[in-house]
């Protein structure tokens, strides 16, 4: 009788496709920076997020408010860019948020705002300033 080898194709790619799923379903890290408030990383801008609702709920559609300023404290008139996934699970929002205005306090409002599941979330803010483009990144828990 002849072994058929063909069959350890697709046995081999079932078994890392299993290894890769796993990997991904595996606890955040347990160091990670869940402050919403933190320089970007070139440290051009401080950032600040305040989710519109607390808690942050799953599956509702809310507006979060984004704070820039520059080093001395003063609100930063720029262009961002708001967005956002799950890294241990590959996708991104199920939603494209979009900054719909500011608030009194020069704050700019995101819109469209949706997490369609718990677990560890990461935002991300592109700033585009007089001081340059710079992005601040951050952990969420829901």
């Amino acid at each position: 009788m002849k072994l058929n080898k063909f069959w350890l194709i697709p046995a081999v790619l079932l078994v890392a496709g299993g290894i890769a799923f796993a990997a991904t379903r595996s606890a955040p890290p347990a160091d990670l920076d869940y402050d919403l408030s933190h320089l970007s990383e070139n440290g051009l801008y401080q950032v600040t997020l305040v989710p519109g609702i607390d808690p942050v709920p799953v599956g509702k559609m809310h507006a979060w408010l984004v704070d820039v300023v520059d080093a001395n404290g003063e609100t930063v008139d720029a262009e961002i860019v708001m967005d956002g996934g799950m890294t241990q699970h590959g996708h991104g929002l199920p939603t494209v948020p979009i900054v719909t205005g500011k608030d009194h306090e020069g704050r700019h409002i995101v819109g469209g705002m949706r997490f369609n599941m718990p677990g560890w979330w990461v935002l991300t803010v592109e700033v585009d300033g007089e001081a340059g483009t710079d992005t601040a990144t951050f952990n969420l828990a829901l």
